[in-house]
């Protein structure tokens, strides 16, 4: 099992947000996919904390989903799927046979500042498919807002993501709404979260 420290720092915060924003659906069974679920921590904390979510974890690295395999079997985790290859800048069709409109919820943490603008792109067409009516995307992580970073710290950060690949970077809200818009989501809230991230909360119109 792979263990992430900034994933043990974050993830009570981002479920205890989960249980607010979903708070109004705890009466019916729900189904969520998590794009790029790295070690697997944020998935099975929610699970235990959020019993009616059924969750699908997915990423692109077999260690990673691995990890996360390791992790259900260690916790007896009855509401996490096995985890699946899923590549989000592919188009939808490709995601791991997901239905169009199967989905509740699609989460993303701290995806997109290490991904290129297609996986962008991806995530939010490939979202706006597999999602059903009112559905919500939930995106977690360090943004850009109109071009502008702050405070110096996350314009270093996007500096050194850049420089281990010139194709990662903070991503720009603005530019995340207009791609939102563009797939029949829309931008309902923004989050202030914890160490300068913000939870970005998109539904499905």
């Amino acid at each position: 099992m792979q263990v992430s420290p900034l994933a043990e720092r974050n993830w009570a915060g981002l479920c205890s947000v989960l249980e607010d924003v979903l708070e109004d659906q705890s009466h019916r069974e729900l189904f969520a996919v998590e794009l790029g679920s790295g070690t697997g921590q944020h998935v099975i904390h929610f699970s235990q904390k959020i019993p009616f979510i059924t969750w699908q974890p997915s990423d692109i690295k077999e260690e990673a989903r691995d990890s996360i395999k390791a992790y259900i079997m260690a916790t007896k985790a009855k509401t996490v799927l096995q985890p699946v290859h899923l590549d989000a800048s592919e188009p939808w069709e490709k995601w791991a046979g997901l239905p169009r409109n199967s989905c509740d919820v699609v989460i993303a943490i701290n995806l997109l500042q290490y991904s290129s603008f297609k996986t962008a792109e991806g995530v939010f067409n490939g979202s706006g498919q597999i999602l059903k009516q009112s559905g919500l995307l939930l995106i977690y992580g360090v943004f850009a807002i109109n071009g502008t970073i702050t405070p110096s710290c996350n314009e270093d950060l996007d500096a050194e993501l850049r420089n281990m690949n010139p194709e990662w970077g903070l991503p720009d809200i603005d530019v995340l709404r207009q791609l939102a818009y563009g797939n029949g989501l829309r931008m309902e809230r923004m989050i202030e979260m914890e160490e300068y991230n913000k939870l970005l909360i998109f539904r499905k119109l």
